[in-house]
């Protein structure tokens, strides 16, 4: 085997498995949200990103999404979930390390995720709801900055 055939071999990453860590689906004002209306729900979302290390050289990424329709005057439906896979990782440098598993793998686990929240919203009787791509390289920058940006100190 070439040097460079072994090069790609020992940098394949594996995506050893994908998994519902926790999932929550509710409506709280059902079955009055299902009222006829002119006004359509504002649709408020947050994304986070957890990582821990497993054994030998696997980590742990969790995926966590949370959707909250409001209406003018109730919450239509609130929906969390936490998305997770465990990732067999070659040695490589910390923050190329760092960079995989805040990016490439939420990356890997979203598609899994949205179809997870578009079907749950779907069968809790509300249009389906798609979310859309998320750039995770930018969460990943913006989180950068906020913790290299100096403390804001008052007098």
């Amino acid at each position: 085997m070439s040097d460079q055939a072994q090069d790609q071999t020992s940098l394949q990453i594996a995506v050893h498995a994908q998994y519902i860590r926790d999932f929550s689906f509710e409506s709280p004002s059902a079955p009055q949200v299902f009222s006829p209306s002119s006004t359509q729900p504002n649709i408020e979302m947050g994304v986070n990103v957890q990582t821990r290390p497993l054994e030998k050289n696997n980590y742990e990424v969790v995926l966590m999404i949370k959707l909250e329709a409001k209406t003018e005057t109730s919450t239509a439906f609130i929906a969390e979930l936490a998305y997770a896979g465990v990732f067999g990782m070659p040695a490589m440098p910390e923050e190329q390390l760092k960079m995989f598993l805040l990016i490439e793998a939420p990356r890997l686990l979203f598609p899994f995720a949205r179809n997870i929240i578009a079907n749950a919203v779907r069968d809790g009787g509300f249009p389906q709801v798609l979310v859309n791509p998320i750039d995770f390289g930018a969460l990943y920058q913006a989180q950068q900055v906020q913790m290299n940006a100096p403390a804001q100190g008052t007098a």
